[in-house]
């Protein structure tokens, strides 16, 4: 199957960055590295005191050449952002400048993450992409049997994704090695996998929410719902939630 580009009539976009979010990137600590922020997807909360504006001043804006709905991460002063032209975009979070893009096979709906240097981020491609941070270099990729619309999450060396061939993957962080992959009874679409004391939880397509161990994928658990589970779990004081 052939994905094709949009329309560039209604495919062009850009990339707004308002002061609050300029200033929450700012080398202060208080950045986004992976999607809801951390492994466990208890989201970020930027103190009020680091000078964030109420005023929705533009600070900068970059035009991509598709529809974005991949969401930022913002290490280090960096934007690292997926676009429907099949592009990861780095921009330099202050300015808005360039600093490299890698062009993928497809689409990219998934939100980068950042650990240690690397860039992990899914493609419509089937494709699960380490990039280096500084250069857009690849690093590796794996290939899955079906798109990649999920986010990666990094824990302890190990990026856990999900794809619409059923499977939730454990991959080396360092290599791309499949470490275990778990088959679910149905697509791994948007959910994007949570990691809390050695579990590794996530929602299918199949109805039901999983919990698995983060070192085997051997399945601990699951919860059936009423309907298709694309959201992504968060793990608050070890108390499991996702969105209905």
């Amino acid at each position: 199957m052939t994905m094709k580009k949009a329309p560039i009539c209604l495919s062009i976009v850009a990339i707004v960055v308002f002061c609050t979010l300029n200033v929450a990137t700012a080398s202060t600590g208080n950045y986004s590295t992976t999607f809801y922020n951390n492994a466990w997807h208890t989201g970020n909360h930027i103190p009020m005191a680091m000078g964030s504006t109420s005023n929705g001043t533009l600070n900068w804006n970059y035009v991509t050449e598709g529809i974005l709905h991949s969401s930022p991460a913002t290490p280090n002063g960096i934007v690292y952002v997926g676009s429907q032209d099949h592009n990861v975009y780095a921009l330099d979070a202050n300015t808005g400048t360039k600093i490299w893009s890698y062009t993928t096979g497809s689409i990219v709906y998934s939100s980068p993450t950042v650990a240690n240097g690397i860039v992990y981020v899914g493609s419509l491609d089937h494709n699960v992409y380490a990039l280096d941070a500084n250069t857009g270099k690849l690093v590796w990729s794996y290939t899955t049997g079906s798109f990649v619309d999920s986010s990666p999450t990094v824990a302890n060396g190990i990026v856990y994704i999900g794809s619409m061939d059923h499977n939730v993957y454990a991959l080396s962080a360092n290599t791309g090695t499949k470490i275990w992959s778990y088959t679910t009874g149905s697509i791994v679409g948007t959910s994007s996998p949570a990691v809390a004391n050695g579990i590794v939880y996530v929602g299918s397509l199949d109805h039901n929410v999983y919990a698995l161990s983060a070192n085997t994928g051997t399945k601990i658990w699951s919860y059936t719902t009423g309907n298709w589970v694309l959201s992504s779990p968060t793990v608050p004081n070890g108390r499991l939630r996702r969105e209905e």
